[in-house]
Parts: C-alpha cells; sequence; structure tokens
C-alpha cells in the first residue's frame, strides 16, 4: 500500500461515516464566516495580502457568472467612427454590437468534454493489493518482507532500466511484461496489433498507474500511426487512448477498445 493512504483505503473497504456529507455541507456553510472573522482581525501585510488573494477569486468569480449569464446583451463598439461614413445628426450616437449566445456555448462545450470521456466499462471491480502484490521474503534469514512480486500483466517502457536488486522494491518479472495491444476501432470495427506507450491511468490506484499494471477498465495510450488517422489540419494522429476490456492475466493478451 503507497504511504499516506490509510484513510483513503479505509473508505474503500467500508464506504464513509454517516453523516460524513451533512458534517462537510456544514463546515463549507461555517467557512464564509470564517472568512469574513479572518479578514477582520489580520493587520499590516498579511491583511493586504489576503484581500488581495480575495480581491482576485472574486473577479474571477464574476467573470464566469457574466459569461454565463450573457445572452443576448448590447454592447458598445470599439471601432472608431469614420468622418463622412455616418451623418452629422447621428455621430453623436454609440454604435451597438449584439453578443453572442454565450451560455449556450459555455454548456456546448461541457457536454462534448463530457462525451470525450465516456469510456466501454465505465465501472470496474477494484483490485486489491493482495492480488497484485506477492511478499517477497529477504535477507540471510529471509526476515525482510519490504519487497513486492507484481503477480499481473504491466507495461514497461523501451529505455527502462531495472534498479539494483538491493533497492528495487517493485519487481516486475519479463514474463508478465507486454508491449502490443489488440485495440478494436468502434467505428472502423477492425482491430489492430498496436504498440502501447504508456498506462494513462488504472482505476484501481494511483501506484497501479505509476508502476504500468494492466487490469481490466485501465487506459492505456497507443500508438496509431500506423492507421494513418488525419487532423483536421492535415497532421498525422499517432497517440490516443483505448480502454482494456479483458482481464489480461487470463487470456494471455490485451483487448483494448479505442476511445475516439
Amino acid at each position: 500500500m503507497p504511504q499516506n493512504e490509510h484513510i483513503e483505503l479505509h473508505r474503500k473497504r467500508h464506504g464513509y461515516r454517516f453523516d460524513y456529507f451533512e458534517r462537510k455541507r456544514k463546515k463549507e456553510s461555517r467557512l464564509v464566516h470564517q472568512r469574513a472573522f479572518k479578514a477582520k482581525k489580520l493587520r499590516g501585510i498579511k491583511a493586504k495580502l489576503f484581500n488581495k488573494q480575495r480581491y482576485n477569486e472574486k473577479v474571477q468569480m464574476k467573470k464566469t457568472i457574466k459569461a454565463h449569464e450573457e445572452k443576448q446583451t448590447k454592447q458598445k463598439s470599439t471601432e472608431n467612427v469614420q468622418e463622412g461614413a455616418v451623418p452629422a445628426y447621428l455621430l453623436d450616437r454609440e454604435k451597438q454590437n449584439r453578443a453572442k449566445v454565450l451560455s449556450n456555448m459555455i454548456k456546448q462545450k461541457r457536454k462534448e468534454k463530457a462525451g470525450k470521456w465516456e469510456v466501454p466499462l465505465p465501472k470496474v471491480k477494484a483490485v486489491s493489493d493482495s492480488e497484485v502484490f506477492k511478499v517477497v521474503k529477504t535477507g540471510k534469514s529471509k526476515k525482510k518482507a519490504w519487497k513486492r512480486m507484481v503477480t499481473k500483466p504491466c507495461f514497461v517502457g523501451e529505455n527502462f532500466t531495472r534498479k539494483p536488486p538491493k533497492f528495487e522494491r517493485f519487481i516486475r518479472p519479463m514474463g508478465l511484461r507486454y508491449s502490443k495491444a489488440h485495440v478494436t476501432h468502434p467505428e472502423l470495427k477492425a482491430t489492430f496489433c498496436l504498440p502501447i506507450i504508456g498506462v494513462k491511468k488504472n482505476p484501481s490506484s494511483a501506484l497501479f498507474t505509476s508502476l504500468g499494471v494492466l487490469t481490466k477498465g485501465t487506459i492505456i495510450e497507443i500508438n496509431i500511426s500506423e492507421l494513418g488517422l488525419v487532423t483536421q489540419g492535415g497532421k498525422v494522429v499517432w497517440g490516443k487512448y483505448a480502454q482494456i476490456t479483458n482481464n489480461p492475466e487470463n487470456d494471455g493478451c490485451i483487448n483494448a477498445v479505442l476511445l475516439v
């Protein structure tokens, strides 16, 4: 288990306290009063820094609110009126522009962003540390138990160099290292054997992500330059994400679906 993740692990196993969310809500509501009290009490340079920070926060908040509320608003145009272009009796009038419907545009962008990360397997069974790691006893009398052997398939980069055995905590066996995956393109309905670039996210643990452990539901980065996909600008797309849909330790290969 990684260091300092005891609370996360306990929550994963036993869930939250019954009053956790209620207490959290109350704490957030009290925060406003605490901030106001702090602003009254502070003096000198600390007060200046605190007020500057609050000012920046408020400015940012107002900009966001304005962007959401801005639908059909009239705004003054900044263009200078040329002489002779407008009759004399209209020169004192200000030109007005109609603002675009920004709120709809922001909503659309949000929808696109949310849809972009829709994955084939949204929920996956979590893999525990005891399943992935096997304790390796070391030392003259085999009493030291700080080493771990990875028992699941994993990805290791091309330029990876092992640490000396005395300092290597996590051992990734050569027989469990994978460099290629069978990736299915959902629109083309075709499967390609493509090289893996890296592991983006393992849903079970951040430690598994850093070690490159490949379990069901893991997001991996694939080199798709062989497919010849091109962007709107004419550049070749060579890296895309895919999600593993099988259990590689059972099948002996990696099957994944491309996230288009």
